[in-house]
């Protein structure tokens, strides 16, 4: 199939995107669309999937025939035998008459069964019998028909790991499986992520006359950074209804944000723009310099009030002994308080090896300007002087 028929494809089915995996699924449903095969389509919700039975069933022998799309899931455990094989009257509280199913109906067509890890198991076992040899039987009869159906089947459900918790069959797996099609979640394309916005947005505008909205370029690269878990389908209402409520019709990455779901927020990037990089990077070392300074003010005045301790000095006010527990002496509270600061000496020179390493930075960025390299670390002249002589950096 080469690659003007997978466009043609595209265009009669409304399908957005240039991705190779997206290709590869297109290019397989439209190999195996002349054949009688069983298609399993596999993929996250809201990728697509229902277009590709579709395809199939256009580009087949039996596209004369009727196509029909059974949601596996919406239908109660109870009555979906009766959907799909048909019932006789009487079979059951509420049969006033006889039925056709779907599998008979449909014959000489193509079912398409969505979400198919949803059916029972008793269910699996009919679809089964259907497979092998094309014979079903209704609900309440013992009349075995036959029927040429051409099923194709989709999930959003691992079925390897259905089969294995004793959920579906594997026999069915592997009938259902004959020919798998994946379909990668919008994610893994990010490539189609901007082309989609732009086709949802214009159809939207269209609809409701008015202008398209538009994204600025920080809003486009949140929009392919998003972990889309609704994909195609969470796309497309969220272009909708940003179109509806906004009136701005230029989206910036702030008004994207506040539409995005939360759910997702720890997967964005931190979107940084180029000539923002310097500042930032800057912005981060302004703060390390001032928690360093901070940290060595606070070393110091401790050392100093354990010196006056020490040294008697230093008198308790006695609101400040009244809060020590019974149990607790002040003095035993001192004692443990003099252990940390030795423990805190011993951590100081690496940081004072750090603090010596960014002045010295600072002073050779600003080729020895000292009022540059002060404001640069945020200090006093007065204190990059002591500091200078402190650590010998003349």
């Amino acid at each position: 199939m080469n690659k003007v028929d997978i466009q043609q494809i595209k265009q009669r089915f409304g399908i957005i995107g240039n991705s190779p995996g997206l290709n590869r699924a297109i290019d397989v449903a439209l190999q195996v669309a002349p054949t009688d095969l069983s298609v399993l389509i596999t993929g996250e919700s809201g990728v697509g999937k229902e277009t590709f039975p579709q395809i199939i069933h256009q580009n087949s022998s039996r596209k004369h025939g009727q196509y029909i799309a059974v949601n596996c899931g919406a239908i109660p455990e109870g009555t979906i035998d009766s959907e799909l094989f048909g019932h006789e009257k009487g079979s059951f509280t509420g049969a006033l008459s006889d039925r056709k199913g779907y599998f008979e109906v449909v014959d000489g067509g193509t079912i398409f069964l969505d979400e198919v890890g949803e059916l029972p198991i008793p269910t699996q076992a009919r679809l089964l019998r259907v497979l092998e040899t094309g014979e079903f039987i209704k609900v309440g009869s013992s009349k075995v028909q036959k029927t040429d159906v051409r099923i194709v089947a989709a999930t959003n459900a691992n079925l390897i790991q259905a089969v294995s918790e004793g959920k579906f069959r594997e026999d069915l797996y592997y009938r259902l499986n004959t020919v798998p099609i994946q379909i990668a979640p919008l994610r893994e394309r990010p490539d189609d992520i901007i082309l989609l916005f732009r086709k949802f947005a214009s159809d939207c505008a269209e609809k409701y006359r008015m202008p398209a909205i538009k994204l600025d370029e920080d809003a486009r690269r949140l929009l392919v950074s998003y972990r889309w878990s609704g994909n195609v389908r969470e796309l497309k209402n969220l272009t909708e209804r940003i179109s509806v409520i906004e009136e701005s019709r230029k989206i910036t990455a702030d008004i994207l944000r506040f539409y995005l779901s939360d759910l997702n927020q720890q997967n964005y990037p931190v979107l940084v723009k180029k000539d923002e990089e310097h500042k930032l990077f800057n912005s981060e070392r302004e703060i390390l310099y001032q928690v360093l300074f901070d940290m060595k003010k606070d070393i110091n005045e401790l050392k100093k009030l354990v010196h006056e301790i020490i040294s008697g000095q230093y008198r308790m006010p006695v609101a400040e002994e009244r809060t020590f527990p019974h149990s607790i002496h002040p003095v035993h509270s001192v004692q443990a308080l003099i252990q940390e600061v030795k423990a805190v000496e011993e951590e100081t020179l690496s940081l004072e090896d750090v603090e010596k390493e960014m002045i010295r930075k600072a002073l050779e960025k600003h080729n020895g300007r000292r009022k540059n390299a002060a404001a640069d670390l945020k200090i006093s002249e007065r204190t990059l002087y002591r500091k200078i002589k402190e650590y010998n950096l003349n």
